[in-house]
């Protein structure tokens, strides 16, 4: 079983614009294989998200969480879980 929900996938190709110049995936499976590839991450809250950027050494003091949903890696999701994407 996948860790990425259907939901997830259909955001992940629906704004994977935000992120990349040019699309990476076009199906949903083609979607699962480069978030897996990537080692993309679910959060499930901005709190999270801040977490995971200080764990990888990203400079995020000073940002608030609009600033922090905005960043082009963060995707959120329609269950209120965020998507991590690192391009």
């Amino acid at each position: 079983m996948s860790i990425y929900s259907e939901e997830c996938l259909k955001v992940f190709l629906r704004d994977q614009g935000q992120l990349f110049d040019e699309p990476v995936a076009e199906t949903p499976e083609e979607a699962e294989a480069f978030l897996e590839d990537c080692m993309a991450a679910v959060v499930d809250s901005i709190d999270e998200v801040r977490e995971y950027f200080e764990e990888e050494g990203v400079d995020v003091d000073g940002l608030g969480p609009d600033e922090l949903e905005e960043a082009s890696e963060v995707f959120r999701l329609p269950d209120g879980k965020y998507l991590i994407v690192e391009g």
